[in-house]
């Protein structure tokens, strides 16, 4: 890199904002965004989301491409040569974790735009979305914990679970942790519901969350509960649609199907305050 394109670099990071450096951090984690889902969760209106957008794409913060996998053709944002150098070290490869890093910012680019993952890291990610721009409104809400599935699957190594993200959700003070499992429908029903078998070993010595099965629609969230009738599970399994508020009376536990619940009355557990087997341990002071 040349003395001046450094020069030039270093002069536009003086004008990132506080919003701006909370998308890049964003983009760092979870690899893209919609211009829609920016939108939601931090801007007033399209408008000023565009216009800022574009000043951080004319300044290489981020980098853009058009979204194929829905049809609408809404640009889909990821770190740019200016947000990688906030960002030195992010996730790079949302198909192959253990993947080298990437020389520039193009080849990350490159990875995320080729990735057979891209239309579920966008439905996984408008969940977490949906939650950052319900708080915008309820101010007695907070998104405390936002981990994408390769950070959760590190902190959670021990157990061997793969979550596609996981969250931790405050309202009027009660905090509920969950692990969430997108699906579109491509898998089988007992591939779903296998994965349920390493969150009891977490349950063993871990936090004891609901893990979130959020489905397209009803007739598979009816297949999903028939199917978990009468199966003990360590954690609460809770199932719900992609169409509806994930703050809002959309889950339905596994184990009492009777009624539909609020996030926030999920059944949760920190779990043990054990930094040897719990280091992740929500604990509101720090992490909130």
């Amino acid at each position: 890199m040349s003395r001046s394109l450094l020069r030039d670099r270093f002069a536009h990071l003086r004008r990132l904002t506080l919003r701006d450096r909370q998308l890049l951090a964003w983009l760092a984690e979870h690899y893209v965004l919609s211009a829609g889902q920016i939108t939601q969760a931090l801007f007033p209106s399209a408008r000023s989301a565009r216009l800022r957008l574009a000043t951080l794409y004319s300044i290489e913060a981020v980098s853009r491409f058009v979204d194929v996998t829905t049809g609408d053709r809404q640009y889909l944002y990821t770190l740019g040569p200016l947000g990688m150098l906030v960002h030195p070290t992010t996730f790079h490869d949302p198909d192959h974790p253990d993947a080298r890093a990437p020389r520039t910012s193009f080849d990350r680019v490159a990875r995320i735009v080729g990735s057979r993952n891209l239309r579920h890291l966008l439905g996984t990610n408008q969940l977490f979305v949906d939650l950052i721009e319900h708080t915008r409104s309820h101010h007695d809400t907070h998104l405390r914990r936002w981990w994408s599935e390769q950070h959760a699957t590190a902190a959670f190594a021990i157990a061997g679970i793969r979550p596609d993200g996981h969250g931790i959700w405050s309202v009027d003070g009660r905090t509920v942790g969950f692990f969430l499992e997108h699906d579109n429908a491509t898998e089988p029903l007992g591939t779903v519901l296998a994965k349920l078998r390493a969150y009891s070993r977490l349950a063993e010595f871990g936090p004891r969350y609901p893990v979130l099965l959020r489905v397209p629609g009803r007739r598979r969230e009816a297949h999903l509960l028939d199917a978990l009738t009468g199966v003990p599970t360590a954690m609460p399994v809770a199932v719900g649609v992609h169409d509806e508020h994930p703050a809002g009376p959309s889950w339905t536990l596994a184990a009492d199907p009777g009624l539909r619940r609020w996030l926030h009355e999920l059944p949760s557990d920190h779990g043990p305050a054990n930094p040897a087997t719990n280091p992740h341990r929500y604990i509101e002071d720090i992490d909130g």
